[in-house]
């Protein structure tokens, strides 16, 4: 018999099976932003939602969102710390509604996307909290750990180093 099945709860299976139907998508683009890899975005989210699940029952009631969101960047820093990163992938974003139009976005998704993956693993778990999941400066410190102030000044050496690698606006409002 499985440790896990004698605390099997199927008002916790359907709270955690609705959690996941949810806000999966959001929490999935996350993970890619985190990895720059959907396969390894997949994997990551399906551990940190393995890691959460028999935790379930104590999380659901307080902030869930916000305690997954924090598991999914330490599951992914401790995947950073030990994984070769020799290679550098690349792929389309996936979309969190679901649809992705490839002609009007395509060009700045995937320079955003490279230069989000070109930032420290720090920087970029700072960005990626604070600025595509729009959390606030104390929220993004609570989820890595950290103090406010290395999220402000996390956050501004990313932007400064992102600034410099994104193509700039040109006159008119088109992308140069």
């Amino acid at each position: 018999m499985d440790p896990g099945d004698r605390d099997r709860d199927p008002d916790r299976d359907g709270d955690f099976e609705a959690f996941v139907a949810a806000r999966g998508p959001r929490l999935l683009r996350v993970a890619w932003l985190l990895t720059g890899d959907a396969h390894l975005a997949e994997d990551l989210l399906q551990t940190t939602l393995a890691k959460v699940w028999p935790k379930w029952h104590r999380i659901s009631g307080e902030r869930p969102e916000a305690y997954v969101r924090k598991a999914l960047v330490h599951t992914h820093a401790s995947w950073w710390r030990r994984r070769w990163r020799g290679e550098v992938p690349h792929g389309e974003v996936p979309d969190a509604a679901g649809s992705f139009d490839a002609y009007e976005s395509v060009d700045l998704e995937q320079s955003l996307a490279a230069a989000v993956r070109s930032l420290p693993v720090g920087q970029r778990a700072v960005v990626v909290l604070r600025f595509f999941e729009d959390l606030s400066v104390e929220d993004t410190a609570a989820t890595l750990g950290c103090a406010p102030g290395t999220v402000k000044s996390q956050s501004a050496k990313a932007l400064r180093t992102l600034r410099a690698v994104l193509p700039v606006p040109a006159e008119g409002g088109e992308r140069g």
